[in-house]
């Protein structure tokens, strides 16, 4: 079996399991050196199992496109694999259930840089942090580049003078330059 088969027989969360369609391993290109990672998949990724294929994916492959990098050759991945119920963040025993999968992809993937989309996606690799104590700037983890920012969601919500969404797109333009 591989990595991507041990991952979609995954049953460690029950409640996960009954709810989900299917499991959304992730999309990994070949050669990709830039790896996003987000929360969950959310309705549309649990159909489809593909990440970030609804309104969120979409403003992520724009603000790609306009950094020059498109999606095809940027590694997408979530810290759960499975869609929680109703879309709520994943449970600290859901989130620690799934941590060897993503670990193993990051063994796999090695890549130049990884971009982490929102709170939980940053806290799975730094630990108790604001988002707005660490975003924008490379922080070493493991051996490993990290830049948070913030989620796509949090961008098409807008916030303050539409801040999320001018923050998101500069720190995509920064890890583009820096993976070349």
């Amino acid at each position: 079996m591989t990595l991507t088969d041990d991952i979609r027989s995954c049953t460690a969360c029950p409640s996960l399991v009954a709810t989900r369609t299917t499991v959304v391993v992730g999309s990994t290109p070949a050669g990709a050196r830039l790896l996003v990672v987000g929360e969950a998949p959310g309705a549309q990724e649990d159909q489809t199992g593909v990440p970030f294929v609804g309104r969120s994916g979409q403003l992520l492959d724009r603000l790609l496109e306009e950094a020059s990098l498109p999606r095809s050759r940027v590694a997408v991945l979530n810290t759960v694999k499975c869609r929680p119920p109703d879309n709520r963040v994943p449970t600290r025993v859901e989130t620690a259930a799934c941590r060897p999968w993503l670990t193993a992809q990051l063994a796999v993937l090695e890549p130049a840089l990884t971009v982490t989309l929102g709170l939980s996606a940053t806290t799975w690799f730094l630990g108790k942090v604001t988002l707005s104590s660490v975003r924008g700037r490379v922080v070493e983890v493991d051996g490993r580049r990290v830049l948070p920012t913030y989620h796509p969601a949090a961008a098409l919500r807008g916030g303050p003078r539409g801040e999320p969404l001018r923050l998101l797109r500069e720190d995509l333009a920064l890890a583009v330059r820096m993976v070349g």
